[in-house]
């Protein structure tokens, strides 16, 4: 008995030359520039680099485009580009610049945080609840009680107004 093939459906697989694949990525060139080059979709180049030869192919080659650009920074500073020199120690090195910032108050002085309230603009009222807020706010904090203006006793040194 006869086996009877299908025809194979699609369009036949385009070959990408590896070589020529490694030299793209030397210049660190995108998936899409590289589909185009080729004349296939990034989907193409995305699945093609599921495989392994075609993955180290284009490893190898984005690994020699970094070294090579890294080859051209030290020429240039070796031929005494100073930003040079500055870029590629940020960047190899790790170094980075420090800048100190050292904030101060009037006269050089401390910067004031707080303010002191004008409490002597309050009612008796308000300071009462001033206090009930701030024994609610913190429990632990210890407020003294708030004589009203003209009832000191003789008990704390002063007369009566």
């Amino acid at each position: 008995m006869l086996e009877t093939m299908k025809p194979k459906r699609g369009r036949k697989p385009v070959r990408i030359d590896l070589v020529e694949l490694e030299k793209l990525c030397s210049l660190q060139c995108t998936d899409a520039e590289i589909a185009g080059w080729f004349g296939v979709s990034t989907r193409t180049i995305e699945s093609r680099r599921k495989k392994p030869e075609f993955a180290d192919a284009m490893q190898r080659g984005r690994a020699r485009g970094r070294i090579s650009v890294r080859r051209a920074q030290m020429k240039m500073l070796e031929g005494g580009s100073g930003t040079m020199g500055v870029w590629l120690g940020k960047q190899i090195l790790g170094q980075r610049d420090v800048i100190t910032t050292e904030l101060t108050g009037s006269g050089g002085g401390p910067i004031q945080l707080a303010i002191q309230p004008d409490l002597k603009r309050l009612s008796d009222d308000e300071l009462r609840q001033l206090r009930d807020l701030a024994r609610k706010a913190c429990p632990g904090l210890t407020v003294p009680e708030v004589q009203p203006p003209g009832t000191e006793t003789a008990e704390s040194g002063e007369a009566p107004r």
